[in-house]
């Protein structure tokens, strides 16, 4: 959960089309201070999504921002988007457009156990891992096996 989750989650009880809110008011709502560049900067409450991430979180909630008065520490958010529709399908689709490289889209465990083992050089790697002994005593085990399972299915058939 996001450091202003708070706002969107106030925002989409809300039943009105506009919800007048103070600087102070989202403040106590997200548990944080505003930037300082909220506070001076009318720029700063665009609804450009690239803008800040406190824009994605009102955008999400289906808001826009209006009536933005710096000075007066104080603006509208704009219900944009009807009340009742699916959240979780706008939150959806900015991640599914969002332009991002295909090698961040990896799993997380890729590469989890880089430098977790090592080899010793001195290993023979193309070296068989049995002996030819054991080979064959593995080999006569399986014979042994196969002929005790004839046997016994011999048995049974009488």
């Amino acid at each position: 959960m996001g450091k202003y989750a708070g706002l969107g989650a106030h925002l989409r009880t809300q039943s009105s089309s506009e919800v007048p809110m103070t600087f102070s008011q989202i403040e106590a709502v997200t548990g944080t201070p505003l930037p300082p560049k909220a506070q001076h900067q009318r720029a700063w409450w665009s609804n450009n999504p690239d803008n800040n991430v406190m824009t994605k979180v009102w955008l999400d909630a289906g808001f826009e921002t209006a009536q933005v008065d710096v000075s007066g520490r104080k603006l509208v958010f704009r219900r944009v988007r009807p009340r009742g529709m699916a959240d979780e399908a706008r939150e959806y689709k900015h991640e599914e457009l969002s332009e991002t490289p295909k090698a961040s889209r990896r799993s997380p465990l890729f590469g989890c156990m880089k430098g977790t083992f090592w080899i010793d050089p001195d290993w023979d790697l193309t070296k068989p891992t049995m002996s030819e002994e054991e080979l064959d005593e593995m080999e006569a085990n399986l014979h042994r096996t196969a002929d005790l399972i004839d046997a016994g299915m011999s048995k049974k058939a009488r």
